[in-house]
């Protein structure tokens, strides 16, 4: 086992998750946590209940609290869909070609020593979202980046088809690359125990791949990376900018070159001229949206780019990456605000939904994908498609028990707790933390600070990384950040 702190820095390298096989569904294998060093499913009374741990309610919608002002905004008064446009955003699908994996071994072990994505049922989710996509009918669909597992060829190709069933209803798609996705060495296919390399893609690949879902309608290019300007429609640009290094290697970090520079300065100057709204999009982030997760996650030196993006009265930046649902605004509450969209692949499973009028002012709300209704029209005996809502959050909460059972069993302090104690603490740092990843830690907190396991963390005398996320899950955590509405 790695330390946790390795594990932690997982959500902004986006190793992979979880496991199945062909004659053996996950639905035959119970979700469980066992107290560390007892070797046997725990059956005392969990953090906060007795009998079930604290997860937020799956709801999209209702009264929600806006960051910055911190003024109510609710959902009273519907979206005028007859003045402006809907955008659906999805990021961090990291889809797997079905070819590349046997579910033995090999990837098990990389599932459960992932970062909490459901890739056993990708193909489930991929299916589902593109249902979802035609049902709701949006003017664009946009990527923000991290298409694939690990930037495997096959994995590219076999989503490009997906897409294409898209476009093919008549609903346009556009990408941008994430840092799985191009120059990624760690691409493989999983083979009994073994997970030998599997061939990856170079960023000409990436434009070949992809060329019809963005890059054929794109009415400007940057000749310096794969970053082009997509055209919504008259008055909207969406800018999609290639926030990702791959040359000479891959990294997982983001930056944007002084050549890219001037031609965003070139587009943004440009709109302005002809009073067209830009929209940029990028993988990586724009603002310090964690104040765990900083080095990797936001782009360097992203500071040019917000007083660019300022300096033109860009008012929104949609980005991914961070696999947390997220939103701030820079300035104080004065600047441009960020949207992070988080990962369709890790729990709650879910997408963003913009719309953005004619005057700039727009509305942001999360939909989780209905897996329990896409698996009933089919008529799916998996129970956990069935009941994929429980599934998928205690699928993610195991994820996170372990991270923290990982680190107990590395620190000589934890010695001094009981494997009950230390069986509280891990299971409140995992519900914190699924609550936190789906932007709704805001309706748990109050029913966190309650129990024995946060006191427990509380009294460390060496607080060490998990407790510093539990202190910032809790003092960001009083938004909800499933909704935002700017008028």
């Amino acid at each position: 086992m790695k330390k946790w702190l390795l594990a932690a820095a997982a959500v902004c390298v986006l190793i992979s998750g979880c496991s199945r096989r062909e004659e053996e569904s996950w639905s035959d294998r119970e979700v469980e946590t066992t107290a560390e060093g007892s070797g046997e499913k725990s059956t005392e009374g969990t953090a906060g209940s007795e009998s079930e741990h604290i997860l937020p309610s799956d709801d999209n919608g209702g009264e929600e609290t806006r960051e910055g002002d911190q003024e109510k905004s609710t959902e009273e008064e519907p979206w005028d869909g007859d003045t402006g446009r809907t955008i659906l955003l999805a990021s961090d699908i990291h889809y797997l070609a079905r070819q590349l994996t046997d579910f033995q071994q090999g990837f098990t072990y990389r599932v459960e020593h992932g970062d909490g994505k459901i890739v056993p049922y990708i193909w489930e989710i991929t299916d589902a979202f593109i249902q979802e996509v035609k049902e709701t009918d949006p003017d664009l669909v946009v990527l923000s980046g991290d298409l694939t597992y690990n930037g495997e060829r096959a994995s590219h190709e076999e989503l490009a088809d997906h897409l294409k069933e898209i476009e093919d209803s008549g609903i346009p798609v556009a990408v941008i690359p994430g840092n799985h996705d191009i120059n990624n060495t760690a691409a493989a296919q999983f083979v009994g125990e073994m997970a030998p390399q599997a061939e990856y893609i170079q960023a000409e690949d990436f434009e070949e791949i992809y060329y019809e879902f963005g890059y054929e309608e794109a009415i400007s290019r940057d000749p310096a990376s794969l970053s082009y300007v997509y055209p919504v429609d008259e008055i909207t640009w969406a800018l999609m900018l290639d926030t990702c290094q791959y040359e000479p290697y891959n990294q997982v970090g983001g930056m944007i070159s002084n050549e890219t520079y001037h031609w965003i300065e070139e587009q943004l100057e440009l709109a302005w001229d002809q009073g067209i709204h830009v929209i940029p999009i990028g993988h990586h982030n724009l603002l310090d949206e964690s104040e765990i997760y900083v080095e990797d996650c936001t782009i360097e030196h992203s500071e040019r780019l917000i007083e660019m993006l300022e300096g033109w009265e860009v008012l929104l930046f949609l980005s991914g990456h961070l696999h947390v649902q997220h939103f701030m605004q820079s300035g104080d509450g004065e600047g441009i605000y960020e949207i992070v969209s988080s990962s369709l692949a890790t729990s709650p499973c879910q997408y963003g939904i913009l719309h953005y009028g004619d005057d700039g002012s727009f509305e942001y709300k999360t939909k989780a994908l209905d897996m329990e209704s896409w698996a009933k029209a089919r008529d799916v005996t998996d129970s956990n498609l069935l009941n994929f809502t429980e599934f998928r959050d205690e699928f993610l909460y195991k994820v996170f028990y372990n991270q923290a059972q990982d680190e107990f069993s590395q620190s000589q302090a934890a010695a001094d707790y009981t494997d009950y104690e230390r069986h509280a603490m891990a299971d409140v740092y995992a519900a914190l933390k699924v609550a936190y990843y789906a932007g709704k830690a805001a309706k748990v907190i109050d029913q966190v600070e309650t129990t024995q396991g946060y006191d427990l963390w509380l009294q460390r005398t060496q607080p060490g990384v998990l407790y510093q996320y539990i202190e910032f899950m809790v003092a960001d955590g009083k938004v909800d950040y499933n909704y935002l509405r700017v008028e």
